[in-house]
């Protein structure tokens, strides 16, 4: 026959009491004041949150406790506060595009710095030019309420709602220490303030639907710089995998025309690309003589067809 509820009740009660009282007392002391680690103890029973997210305290059975140290991620300062400002969603507005390198090499993860897809599932919609609104992230499918972790080690630099940041709904934004900046947009409900420090795998967010959007789903960004780049490049969403450690990103990949699946050299050739933004009067048959190509030409890059209506304010592929 078991010990009554009461009983074992109380004995928890008791234990979490003194436990407290030992821990107060060592945070008064500057010390640590447990049984040393080579000593052999009886079952956990329990586990307390302390003021700092990234260490515990486990209690055991005979009312002695250990720290438990979750490994809170180190950054190099001036590398990772460059540029900072968490006023602002965009970093780094002063870095124009020309000024970055033809190519840099990031670490994405390593024995020191680790990965978590955000959440895996479906991708509803990519890196790419929408209509007339350049879409420069990836939309990955989820219900509301649904679990939004950390990609890599940060710091969230912004934590804005809906009302200031227009589209985006609720949205973080978080710093790497590789110069990377990962957004998280459509959020129901934050987890994560300004200023925290996170560690990849950590619930920052929920899911949901706010701002601009049209059902349920997680808006996704990855910038360098302040410029935005296919988050395909590096993740598979669906198999919530790494594509690898180790990335190397080309200038050319920041055009809304380069995604993953590309060559480097289809890459480059999309990059430079003449886009033609429509104006009143505007025809398939002028838009080819002005620019020197076919009129079915000018449907296959746009994937539209002769007899499509050309709204004013439309970008298309022209060269």
């Amino acid at each position: 026959m078991g010990k009554p509820t009461h009983f074992v009740n109380l004995k928890r009660i008791e234990l979490l009491s003194v436990c407290f009282f030992v821990c107060c007392f060592s945070l008064a002391q500057g010390g640590d004041f447990h049984i040393p680690d080579h000593v052999e103890r009886p079952a956990p029973i329990d586990t307390l949150a302390t003021l700092d997210k990234f260490t515990k305290i486990v209690l055991f059975e005979d009312f002695t406790w250990k720290y438990l140290d979750l490994g809170k991620p180190v950054f190099d300062h001036k590398t990772l506060y460059e540029g900072w400002d968490s006023s602002s969603i965009h970093a780094f507005k002063e870095v124009l595009l020309e000024d970055l390198p033809d190519e840099v090499t990031l670490i994405l993860a390593d024995s020191l710095q680790g990965f978590c897809c955000p959440i895996s599932n479906k991708v509803r919609s990519r890196y790419a030019f929408r209509r007339i609104r350049e879409h420069r992230g990836t939309d990955i499918a989820l219900s509301t309420g649904d679990s939004i972790r950390v990609a890599f080690d940060g710091v969230v630099r912004v934590k804005e709602t809906t009302r200031n940041t227009g589209g985006y709904g609720n949205l973080l934004v978080v710093r790497h220490s590789n110069g990377l900046e990962t957004y998280y947009g459509h959020l129901s409900r934050f987890l994560a303030d300004t200023g925290e420090v996170v560690k990849a795998g950590e619930v920052i967010g929920l899911g949901g639907n706010t701002g601009r959007s049209t059902g349920p789903h997680l808006h996704f960004e990855v910038r360098y710089k302040g410029k935005a780049f296919d988050p395909e490049r590096i993740i598979d969403f669906e198999n919530g995998t790494l594509r690898d450690s180790l990335f190397v990103l080309w200038k050319h990949y920041f055009s809304i025309y380069s995604h993953y699946g590309q060559t480097d050299d289809e890459s480059l050739a999309a990059s430079q690309r003449i886009i033609h933004t429509i104006r009143s009067g505007d025809t398939l048959g002028a838009l080819a003589m002005k620019y020197g190509t076919t009129v079915r030409q000018l449907c296959s890059w746009n994937g539209i067809s002769s007899g499509t209506t050309l709204r004013i304010g439309r970008r298309l592929i022209v060269r």
